[in-house]
C-alpha cells in the first residue's frame, strides 16, 4: 500500500450491499478530511447479479479514479475472489468472506484474510450486515480510514429510512474488527 493513498475494490452479488459498503468507506474518508472517489458498477440484475465498486482514498488530490491494481479487495463471494484476487498489487490485502468460499486464494506477496462474515452477521441476527462485518475487518488494515472514524461516522452515513439498523450495523462493524484483531 502506498503511504498517501489506498485503492480498494469491493465485490459480491447484487443485494449484498456492495455499493453501500463502498459508500461507507468513501463517506468516512471524506468526513476524515481525505480526497475520495467512488465508482459503482453492477451487472444487469441488481439482486443476484454481480456488483462491485472502487474507492480511492488519498491524502492528496486523486489523479485518476480508475483502479487496476488495488491495494485491497473486499470479496463477499467466490466469483469475486476468483475475479479480483489476481489484480491486487504486491504487498496488498485480500479480505474475503470465508463463509462463502472455503478455498483459500493464494497470490505471492498478498496477505489473505479470511473472515466468516456471513456467519458473524447471522449470529448478530441479520445476514444483511455481512457488508459491515467486512468493513470492520478492512479497517484493521486500512491506512486511510481508521476504525474509530468509521464508528464515529457510520450513524450519519446510514440512510434515514434505515436508521433502525444503526445499532446492528455498528455491532457488525465492531465484530468484523474484533474478529481480525483476535485471529
Amino acid at each position: 500500500m502506498y503511504p498517501n493513498s489506498e485503492e480498494i475494490i469491493m465485490a459480491g452479488f447484487g443485494g449484498q450491499g456492495i455499493l453501500f459498503l463502498g459508500k461507507v468507506l468513501a463517506e468516512a474518508g471524506m468526513r476524515s478530511g481525505r480526497h475520495v472517489s467512488w465508482i459503482p458498477s453492477y451487472g444487469p440484475e441488481m439482486r443476484g447479479g454481480t456488483a462491485n465498486c472502487t474507492v480511492v482514498i488519498a491524502k492528496e488530490p486523486i489523479g485518476s479514479p480508475m483502479v487496476n491494481e488495488p491495494d485491497c479487495v473486499l470479496a463477499l463471494n467466490k466469483p469475486s475472489i476468483e475475479k479480483f484476487a489476481k489484480t491486487i498489487r504486491q504487498g496488498g490485502v485480500l479480505v474475503y468472506n470465508s463463509s462463502m468460499s472455503d478455498q483459500k486464494p493464494e497470490k505471492d506477496g498478498v496477505k489473505c484474510i479470511p473472515v466468516p462474515a456471513s456467519k458473524i452477521a447471522e449470529e448478530l441476527g441479520s445476514g444483511r450486515v455481512t457488508n459491515l462485518v467486512m468493513v470492520g475487518a478492512f479497517a484493521k488494515y486500512s491506512q486511510m480510514v481508521k476504525f474509530d472514524d468509521l464508528v464515529k461516522w457510520l450513524p450519519q452515513i446510514i440512510p434515514a429510512k434505515k436508521k433502525e439498523l444503526a445499532e446492528i450495523n455498528l455491532n457488525a462493524l465492531k465484530k468484523g474488527y474484533e474478529y481480525v484483531s483476535s485471529h
